[in-house]
């Protein structure tokens, strides 16, 4: 019987490790399944440009893995059963249905994180998912000229949105509250390029300004003082979903499965995670934070990992080292930034339309690649060494080919 290996989501993560696994699996062997709640694949890193207005294409997953051999599942995950190793799902009119794997990818991503901050929920809106970008595109459409949008956070989506919005629509006034001081991480000379693009933008930073409370038309700071909104998008930072907590799998105090190094799970053998779902420890001994790079990282650990043990080879170290942020300030000036092994900010750092361009660049490589998961595809795709059988039991040869 073939070996079922079942991806949960079709993000960075998802989409990239189920292309590369069936680029280099021999589909005599095994089968893979993509389980994903939409039917195409989100750019996220474009979400904000998708909000404010601008022409965001999307790619039918079912185009994209047509030809591939990976099987799409249209569903929403609501549990995972490590023990039973199956997947419970709903899809179609709210239909229950189940898919069992012998090798499972966790790769659900993650959602804005509301920190228990009241109104967030009921007022604020955000750029995490397609949905609730079209939400807000359909609200700031119908903001007049005056209009005040307030962006909270001051990390890198928070950074992108203000900007993007401020070049975009120079008619609303756009600001964005920030717990501590702008760009504090960048170095002094990209922390000056940063204030001079808000400047440029027109966009009014309020810094050590803590959001405590979300209203129809203003926010409330911690010390109390109100700033006017009429559209709040909140970027405070992100939220992994409770599936993989509540299923058995260890977890960190985030929510975040526990991997080891090859992102396996620590508690279940058979299950891998990557991107912002994972707990994974970079080179400088720091959790990974959530970010597209890391989602790059873990998704190309896990897919080596995963085909090493099926195949019975040697399981390959990827990296899990960054070497900068990349920070769009609209659609002509951006800040790469590069960081040493610490993650600490370089003095150099590269801006302006170079930048831009770069990071326009780097955008259209993720989307080819997602378009054309099995590009380069081997003549002959490796085949797997050794495989369970459906109770999960394997010979002592077996055991160890996958490293038991």
């Amino acid at each position: 019987m073939k070996h079922r290996i079942v991806v949960l989501g079709a993000g960075y993560a998802g989409a990239f490790a189920a292309g590369n696994l069936a680029r280099r699996l021999s589909p005599a062997d095994i089968e893979i399944t993509v389980v994903n709640a939409e039917p195409d694949f989100v750019e996220r890193m474009r979400l904000h440009q998708l909000a404010v207005g601008q022409d965001v294409p999307f790619r039918k997953l079912a185009d994209v893995f047509a030809g591939t051999g990976v099987r799409l599942r249209l569903a929403r995950v609501t549990g995972v059963d490590p023990g039973r190793r199956t997947v419970a799902l709903t899809e179609g009119e709210g239909e229950d249905g189940e898919l069992a794997y012998d090798t499972l990818l966790y790769a659900l991503g993650s959602s804005v994180a509301h920190h228990g901050v009241p109104g967030v929920a009921e007022y604020a809106f955000d750029v995490t998912g397609r949905s609730s970008a079209l939400r807000l595109r359909e609200r700031l459409a119908g903001l007049g000229a005056g209009g005040t949008v307030l962006v909270v956070g001051e990390g890198l989506t928070g950074i992108e949105t203000a900007t993007e919005f401020a070049e975009s629509r120079p008619d609303l006034s756009v600001a964005l509250a920030a717990r501590g001081e702008l760009g504090a991480w960048l170095s002094p000379k990209a922390r000056r390029h940063l204030r001079r693009a808000f400047d440029r933008l027109g966009v009014t930073v309020h810094e050590h300004t803590g959001i405590e409370a979300v209203e129809p038309s203003w926010a409330i700071g911690a010390d109390g003082t109100t700033v006017p909104a009429d559209v709040t998008v909140w970027s405070a930072g992100f939220a992994v979903h409770p599936v993989a907590g509540a299923s058995g799998l260890e977890v960190a105090p985030t929510g975040q499965i526990v991997v080891d190094r090859t992102m396996r799970s620590v508690s279940h053998r058979d299950v891998y995670a990557a991107g912002d779902c994972a707990y994974a420890i970079g080179e400088n001994g720091r959790p990974l934070p959530m970010s597209c790079a890391s989602a790059g990282f873990t998704n190309m650990q896990a897919t080596a990992a995963i085909i090493a043990r099926l195949t019975g080879t040697e399981v390959p170290a990827t990296g899990l080292k960054y070497y900068g942020n990349h920070i769009s300030l609209g659609r002509r000036d951006a800040i790469f930034q590069m960081v040493d092994g610490d993650a600490r900010s370089k003095s150099w750092y590269l801006g302006g339309r170079t930048a831009a361009r770069l990071k326009a660049g780097v955008l259209k490589g993720a989307g080819l690649g997602i378009a054309h998961p099995t590009f380069g595809l081997p003549k002959r795709r490796r085949r797997v060494a050794t495989a369970p059988d459906r109770t999960g039991q394997r010979t002592a040869a077996a055991q160890g080919a996958f490293g038991e």
